[in-house]
């Protein structure tokens, strides 16, 4: 895993980058959009960004690196935060590898704890098999933490876990999720819920 930045002083108003996929038909061929919203602190939006990957596919570290460092926000972002290291299904995040590309810390959240031989089990079933476990297993140790009373399980690439609890603390207004997370699932919801069949 990379080695973690050390923030010296954590802003109330840093800016952190929240990405969440939006909805799409398991088990189909295509693209799903990612959407990206820049907060401050977790008080309020700075922009929105987007690009797309491919269902199961293989894309998301480099299609997320392109989003992310050819943004007119990177210069004042400070961290990334991730829905889990999986989006459109089985599309996978490497951590140490978006957080090397960028040279932002990134943090991965999830409400479930991932059950490792069932994920080694369904990936199985897709090409690439040893490369997609590769990147499971690059995810490092999965932290159990408490935020607002609820559970989450966390990765981390460069940043330690003082620090990351810090970050949660100042970014979630609402529930357990930080309103980085928060916000971008609604965004990419809303917008595949437009695309739906009428």
């Amino acid at each position: 895993m990379s080695s973690k930045k050390a923030f010296r002083v954590i802003k109330q108003e840093i800016r952190v980058l929240g990405i969440d996929d939006g909805k799409f038909k398991p088990h189909t061929k295509g693209e799903v959009i990612v959407v990206g919203v820049v907060f401050r602190g977790g008080v309020s939006i700075d922009g929105v960004m987007h690009t797309s990957i491919a269902i199961d596919g293989l894309d998301a570290t480099e299609k997320l690196t392109e989003m992310i460092n050819g943004s007119p926000h990177k210069h004042q972002l400070r961290l990334v935060m991730l829905n889990g290291v999986t989006l459109a299904g089985f599309n996978l995040v490497d951590l140490p590898r978006l957080h090397a590309n960028t040279d932002l810390p990134v943090i991965a959240l999830t409400h479930v704890k991932p059950d490792l031989d069932s994920i080694r089990d369904a990936l199985k079933h897709l090409p690439e098999t040893e490369e997609r476990w590769r990147i499971i297993q690059n995810a490092g140790e999965i932290h159990q933490i408490t935020n607002r009373g609820s559970k989450l399980y966390m990765g981390l690439a460069g940043i330690g876990l003082a620090e990351a609890l810090t970050v949660l603390d100042l970014t979630t207004v609402r529930g357990s999720l930080p309103e980085p997370l928060r916000v971008a699932h609604l965004i990419a919801s809303g917008i595949t819920d437009l695309d739906r069949d009428f």
